[in-house]
């Protein structure tokens, strides 16, 4: 059951370390999961933070700054010594090492580097520090258990046990050649069931799914939700196995990278949270609101083309906002299916196929909501004519919104450009601009001016 942090228990922890109750605070967080603690920090002050952070052991302290917000920990990590930072790097595994030191200043990484007791580990923390942080081999754990397909069985336990006191938990035993190149992996239940003389070679699994150092993470989410994994090997150019990733470090990129299109469908360029400056906050929404206005200004333009229009048919007028709206919103729906089908990686078959379909659909839609708005108007404002303009232009502008909103995504994606960018301003202003010229188009034509 998770922890319910209340006004009161936030109180309780302020009183206790105001009053310098080093013990009893000590003993109040003994109990607490470190995700619980990180919250807890997360509501108080830096100050009161820092002092908690202090009195926690090492182990402890690593897997609370993993968990708490990263400006929290960019801060508590200022206030700790280059000693101190690396007592708590020497408790984590190195990814997330990696993940914290690649957070310093670039004068304090060298320092806290040179301050790990464990030179292996900060080998191969350095190592991991070389990879792009979006890439498989910037996510990538060093500890892992692997086993060489000569050993025979009893070997292989003996090696295994050595390994396994680095690893936190052990997803997979992965099976290598004598130059380190991945092979398979095996199976307990196997290992469990052969001789202690049996080669591993003779009941290991050759079949293994790994990535490359250089994938992006992206694909590498993709390819563990596809296959439903828990951990993927890592190799290298030569196939040589240099590291596992796990599904809690994809867990997080699934939700940068929702996070990320989230704002982006809304319409903000930037990485920010409701806690940034309001410069910051203006930067990252600015851009947008400035497109947003921009067709704004184009559909009032267009407007003003047909001014004679609406002098003589005023009916027109009224449904403007209606068109616009649909011509919008069906945009938006259907580039939100496209995203999210490339962002699963779902999207199967040719560009025309996809339009093909998104016409279909868009013509059904078109038919049934004309009608309806067809005889509304007819019922309620008695001009046949109008009715008919109004209904044709409906049904037309649900079409090209569809076709709008399903092309520009597969179109940015195919030459780079995140395709979520596509959805909220994007789509909503171009088909504003696109419903409103049909609009007047159409009933210009039918109504004749």
């Amino acid at each position: 059951m998770a922890l319910e942090i209340t006004k009161d228990l936030l109180e309780n922890v302020q009183d206790l370390i105001l009053n310098q109750k080093d013990s009893t605070l000590s003993e109040f967080f003994s109990d607490f999961h470190h995700a619980d603690i990180a919250e807890v920090l997360d509501e108080l002050s830096f100050d009161e933070a820092v002092y908690i952070i202090r009195l926690l052991d090492s182990e402890t302290t690593s897997d609370v700054l993993m968990d708490v917000d990263e400006e929290v920990r960019e801060k508590i990590l200022g206030q700790l010594s280059a000693k101190e930072i690396a007592e708590e790097i020497d408790e984590l595994d190195t990814d997330d090492a990696a993940d914290v030191i690649a957070e310093l200043p670039e004068d304090r990484k060298q320092e806290v580097i040179q301050q790990i007791e464990d030179r292996e580990h900060a080998k191969e923390i350095v190592e991991l520090l070389r990879y792009d942080e979006d890439s498989a081999g910037g996510l990538m754990a060093k500890e892992l258990v692997k086993v060489n397909e000569n050993w025979n069985v009893l070997t292989c336990v003996k090696k295994m046990r050595q390994q396994a006191e680095e690893v936190t938990r052990v997803h997979s035993i992965y099976v290598v050649d004598d130059g380190g190149k991945l092979k398979g992996r095996l199976s307990l239940k196997d290992l469990l069931m052969a001789s202690t003389r049996s080669k591993i070679s003779d009941v290991y699994i050759p079949k293994v799914d790994s990535v490359n150092v250089h994938d992006k993470a992206e694909e590498v989410a993709n390819i563990m939700r596809k296959y439903d994994l828990e951990a993927i090997p890592v190799v290298d150019e030569l196939g040589v196995l240099v590291g596992r990733i796990t599904i809690d470090d994809i867990v997080d990129v699934i939700k940068e990278e929702a996070e990320k299109d989230y704002q982006l469908a809304a319409g903000i360029t930037q990485d920010v949270d409701s806690e940034d400056s309001i410069l910051q906050l203006t930067k990252a929404r600015l851009p947008w609101l400035f497109l947003g206005m921009i067709g704004g200004l184009s559909a009032a333009s267009i407007m003003g083309i047909f001014q004679d229009a609406m002098e003589k048919s005023p009916i027109l007028f009224l449904f403007t906002p209606l068109i616009a709206a649909m011509a919008g919103n069906v945009g938006v729906q259907s580039s939100a299916i496209i995203v999210q089908g490339l962002a699963n990686d779902v999207i199967k078959g040719s560009l025309w196929n996809r339009l093909l379909k998104e016409i279909s659909l868009a013509m059904l839609n078109g038919v049934i909501l004309a009608i309806l708005l067809f005889f509304f108007v007819w019922i309620t404002k008695g001009d046949f004519q109008v009715a008919i303009a109004i209904a044709i232009s409906l049904f037309s502008v649900i079409i090209v919104a569809g076709l709008v909103g399903t092309s520009i995504p597969l179109a940015l994606d195919k030459y780079g450009i995140d395709p979520a960018i596509a959805t909220g301003p994007f789509i909503t202003t171009s088909n504003d601009i696109f419903g409103i010229l049909i609009y007047f188009s159409i009933a210009k034509i039918i109504i004749g001016f």
